[in-house]
Formats: C-alpha cells, sequence, structure tokens
C-alpha cells in the first residue's frame, strides 16, 4: 500500500498570519496521526515564514510516525537538522520570493555539495531523499551519489489543464519511477496532489509514499484535519 506522508506547513502558515501560537502544527500532526498518515512532513525554510525550529523540536517529541525534514542546503539549517536528527531530510530548492517550490533540485549542479551533505547525514543515521524533476539525468545523479530516496516532483503534471499536457506530464512521472527503480532508489512523490488527481499517480510501479499537504490542510478546514487524511489515504491503493 502507498504511504501517506502529511505536510503540515500551512498550519504554521495561518499561525503566522497573526503572529500568535494557534493553530498548532504538531497538535495538526498528531490529529493526522489520529486520521492514518504514516508520516509527517514539515519544510524549515530559510526565511522561516512558517515552521520554527521549536515546532520541528515538538514534532520529534510528540508524532509517533516518522518525521521528514524539508531544507535547503543552508549551513544553520544543516546544523540544526543534524542536531535534531529527523527519520528523514528531504533536500529541496529553495528561492526567497517563491509562493512554494517551484521546481526540482538540480543535483547535477550541486553534486559535489551534496556529496558531503549526503555522507554527513547519513553519517548521522538520517535517511536521505532528493526532490528532483522527473529527469533521467538528475535521477541518475541522485543515485550515484548515494541518496536512498528522490522524491519526483509532481507539480507539472499538477498544473497541467489541457488532456495532452496531463498525459505527457504523467508519462515523464512514470519514466522517472522505472529509471530510479532501474537505479536501486526508492521512490517518493508529491506537489500539488489532491483529491482528485493523486490516484493515477498513486498507482505508479514502485511508489511508496505521497506527501501532500495543502489539499488536505484546505479541505480540513471544512471537514476537519482526522476526516480530511482518511478521505486521502481511502484514495490510495
Amino acid at each position: 500500500m502507498v504511504k501517506l506522508g502529511v505536510n503540515v506547513d500551512h498550519v504554521a502558515t495561518v499561525r503566522e498570519a497573526r503572529g500568535i501560537t494557534e493553530p498548532d502544527p504538531v497538535a495538526a500532526a498528531v490529529l493526522a496521526e489520529l486520521g492514518g498518515a504514516d508520516g509527517i512532513t514539515v519544510h524549515l525554510r530559510e526565511d522561516r515564514r512558517h515552521i520554527k525550529e521549536r515546532d520541528v523540536k515538538l514534532l520529534k517529541e510528540t508524532i509517533k510516525v516518522p518525521l521528514n525534514l524539508e531544507l535547503a542546503m543552508a549551513p544553520e539549517i544543516l546544523d540544526f537538522a543534524l542536531a535534531i536528527k529527523p527519520h528523514s531530510a528531504t533536500f529541496v530548492p529553495e528561492k526567497r520570493a517563491e509562493l512554494t517550490t517551484e521546481g526540482g533540485l538540480d543535483v547535477i549542479a550541486n553534486r559535489q555539495r551534496l556529496q558531503t551533505v549526503i555522507e554527513n547525514f547519513q553519517a548521522a543515521g538520517i535517511i536521505v531523499s532528493l526532490f528532483i524533476d522527473p529527469d533521467e539525468a538528475q535521477i541518475e545523479a541522485a543515485a550515484e551519489l548515494g541518496a536512498q530516496f528522490i522524491e519526483i516532483h509532481t507539480g507539472r503534471y499538477c498544473d497541467a489543464t489541457c488532456e495532452n499536457d496531463v498525459r505527457n506530464e504523467f508519462s515523464l512521472i512514470e519514466q522517472a519511477c522505472i529509471t530510479a527503480a532501474n537505479c536501486d532508489l526508492r521512490i517518493n512523490a508529491g506537489h500539488g496532489l489532491n483529491y482528485r488527481n493523486v490516484s493515477q499517480i498513486a498507482r505508479l510501479p514502485g511508489l511508496e509514499e505521497l506527501n501532500i499537504g495543502h489539499s488536505i490542510i484546505a479541505r480540513a478546514v471544512y471537514v476537519g484535519l482526522e476526516r480530511a487524511v482518511r478521505e486521502m489515504k481511502n484514495l490510495l491503493p
């Protein structure tokens, strides 16, 4: 069965809009667990626009499912992650002006830096995943660097509006799964997935986990977080 990782960043986004203490992403993570989440994901951004270090520490102490920390290769965040030791770390690109992560990490361009970072994280017992576009060369580079997982960026598939573009983007993701499996990489996917488009992606070969945030949190506004998570889980094979 494909696992569901729930991203609770946008609970913190609402909190930060008022600069107060609620809603609490840690409490949200507990409710997501009760709804059947197999893991919790948070992104500690350089600008700290939503998740803060305190949130990550409390999540590590509180939740019973694995904690996946998304992060860029900023020195202070790398040091924090190595001290906290989440279950897994997913390395993503990051731009200050973006609303959300806009694309995959360029593994080839960052090969030398990533090599050292991956070695340090794996030595600390942290599973390493690289968030990358469905591109054969990037996948092969991830394998050469020794990452255990890739997370395939599904954003272009989710943003496609005409049927031909949807088919083309899905084909790229499907081929990426095949390439990753041939490279002995384990496969996650995420970005932009929702209750309407997740089922086709979830049936791809070799896929272990989908990381989904915004659509679940948006649905939770109407039906509550436990139910929103449960409804998403029911769509996964």
